[in-house]
């Protein structure tokens, strides 16, 4: 196809049913003719070039015979209404599709596409069903923000929340409520300050009555959803849960990252939508972090074939959306649905590899048990990991100060702070005291672990509330040991969202921690490791012991943790194993 010129038309109205008017840019090709649309809706500023294009060559779409619209969500910067976090996308979306159907430039077949906040756009309008969606791309993105986003088993985000508070809403927030120019200007001199300062706002205590936001005037959202209840109905208003994913129908491309802090969300978004009957779905998780397609993430380089620009030295993200979108929105062949539906980047061989579904088939699980003579603290101790039961080993020991909790170093987070994302090399945080290292033997032969890890942990605590945390490590020849995977379990929501009742005090407890998930070959020599602790700041807020936490909490206490490894209580990591790399 041959477009010569791109018309841009910016601000065009978007009428919803209650007379709010959304606005959209729209960038087309200049001529009489109709083509299908790409939209994506944002709270991030449709004019900005990094936020309304990101990952994707805009132009090439056009170039290509499509019309993109990039439009505001309401109460964001153009567009017209109050902003309340994914409250009003479903609806608003399933109208703007419709809206982008009518055009006159349109040819009534539509597309979604985007990541983060406005991947969930598309799903959230998805489940509403307009009946012009002809297909979606959500690259990580949400479904019930309870699992795996603002919380995970039980505890809060609160790197996360605090910092998209700061940095991605309120500084246009600020600008729609203060016109005066210099009351503006104070009021951005404030935030700047606050986010030049923010790891002091990380450990402000009650979070509930952080005054960062208040002095600000903004983003009262913030507070009311500290409010909710994991088990209030208002979580059900703003998610994704199993009934609005049953309802999405449209073909369904998610785009993943071993290293995003909403993998486990997107995977969960493929598998049940899958699960539900929705064939028409593909799944690809490269070695990314949040919205970073790039080679290397963190401290570890992963090939220039696991780029955005270059992947499997095939082709570009924006070559891969056109291919999905030429199938469903121009019935195009373009050999997209002969490929198997899920694609993954193995680290450690650094290769590309599709499967035919996820978890794959193929899986062998096998659990590595904890082992140690007492002294699996740091790693220096003695703590082993190895298939073989536990027998007579006495327990393990460390004690979780609130005042001083394990820095969150690397993983899937996303926060402002230097160093905290991705793969980065663990050693100095295990010479603490406060984690429990469990180490295997060097291995003689490559070891594939792919697919949703968990970590069964048998544990004691002399306080009334705890958290406990784990993390997957492999470790090289030279000691270097770079994090693969973790997670979090609160005690007191250790199976769900209902607050347990019963006592944990002075009591052995199983508790299972969701350590999503990953695709790494640990080479000939390399080591598997495993972290036990009871914190992870400022990725998660910090239990207080006390039954209290960040959240609500005003004193805290240090809490004497026990793990037990042993006939009766074998504490382990269950390893999703691939029998072989040979492929």
């Amino acid at each position: 196809m041959n477009i010569n010129k791109i018309v841009v038309e910016k601000n065009v109205p978007c009428q919803l049913a209650d007379n709010t008017i959304l606005y959209a840019d729209v960038y087309r090709p200049d001529d009489d003719q109709q083509y299908p649309v790409l939209l994506t809706r944002l709270p991030y500023n449709k004019n900005h070039p990094f936020y309304s294009h990101r990952y994707l060559d805009t132009n090439r779409l056009v170039e290509n015979g499509y019309v993109v619209i990039v439009q505001d969500v309401r109460g964001r910067f153009s567009s017209e209404g109050d902003f309340f976090p994914f409250k009003y996308e479903g609806k608003d979306g399933f109208e703007a599709v419709e809206w982008a159907a009518r055009l006159p430039y349109s040819n009534g077949n539509v597309g979604m596409f985007g990541l983060s906040y406005y991947g969930f756009t598309q799903l959230l309008a998805a489940a509403e069903n307009p009946p012009h969606l002809k297909a979606i791309f959500p690259a990580q993105t949400f479904n019930d923000l309870r699992a795996g986003s603002f919380y995970q088993n039980g505890a809060y985000g609160i790197g996360m929340t605090i910092t998209w508070a700061l940095e991605s809403i309120a500084p246009d927030a600020i600008k729609r409520k203060f016109t005066d120019p210099l009351e503006y200007r104070q009021k951005m001199q404030r935030l700047a300050e606050i986010i030049d300062n923010i790891e002091e706002e990380f450990r402000y205590f009650p979070l509930k009555e952080w005054p960062a936001l208040k002095e600000l005037g903004v983003a009262n959202y913030f507070y009311e959803m500290l409010e909710y209840d994991l088990e209030d109905k208002k979580w059900d208003e703003i998610s994704l849960g199993s009934e609005k994913l049953k309802a999405i129908t449209v073909p369904s491309f998610h785009l993943g990252g071993w290293y995003d802090n909403l993998l486990a969300p997107t995977i969960a978004n493929y598998f049940h939508s899958k699960e539900n009957g929705n064939q028409r779905q593909k799944l690809m998780i490269g070695p990314w972090s949040h919205g970073d397609f790039s080679s290397q993430i963190g401290q570890r380089k992963f090939g220039q074939h696991a780029s955005q620009d270059w992947i499997d030295y095939k082709e570009d993200l924006t070559d891969l959306h056109l291919r999905w979108f030429d199938y469903w929105l121009k019935e195009k062949e373009t050999n997209i649905l002969q490929e198997k539906p899920v694609k993954i980047f193995v680290m450690g061989t650094n290769t590309w590899r599709e499967e035919e579904a996820w978890p794959l088939p193929q899986t062998n699980y096998i659990s590595y048990y904890f082992h140690s003579n007492g002294k699996a603290n740091t790693r220096f101790g003695d703590g082993g990991l190895s298939i073989e039961m536990p027998r007579g080993e006495p327990t393990d020991h460390f004690i979780f100060d609130p005042s001083n909790p394990v820095p969150s170093t690397g993983g899937g987070t996303l926060f402002d702070q230097v160093g905290s994302i991705g793969p980065i090399n663990q050693r100095i945080v295990e010479e603490r005291d406060d984690i429990l290292v469990y180490t295997s033997d060097a291995l003689t032969a490559a070891m594939e672990v792919t697919g949703p890890i968990k970590v069964i942990l048998y544990a004691k605590t002399d306080a009334c509330s705890t958290d406990f945390t784990a993390k997957l490590v492999d470790v090289s020849p030279d000691g270097t040991a770079y994090n693969l995977t973790d997670g979090i379990v609160r005690s007191s929501f250790r199976t769900g969202f209902k607050k347990e009742d019963e006592s944990i005090q002075d009591q052995i407890i199983a508790y299972e921690i969701d350590l999503w998930a990953t695709s790494n070959v640990f080479l000939p020599g390399h080591k598997i490791r495993v972290e036990i602790s009871s914190s992870n700041f400022p990725r998660f807020d910090v239990n207080f012991n006390n039954g209290t936490t960040t959240l609500d909490g005003t004193t805290y206490i240090t809490a004497n943790q026990t793990i037990y490894h042993n006939e009766k209580y074998q504490s382990h990591i269950l390893l999703p194993v691939i029998p072989s790399i040979e492929k």
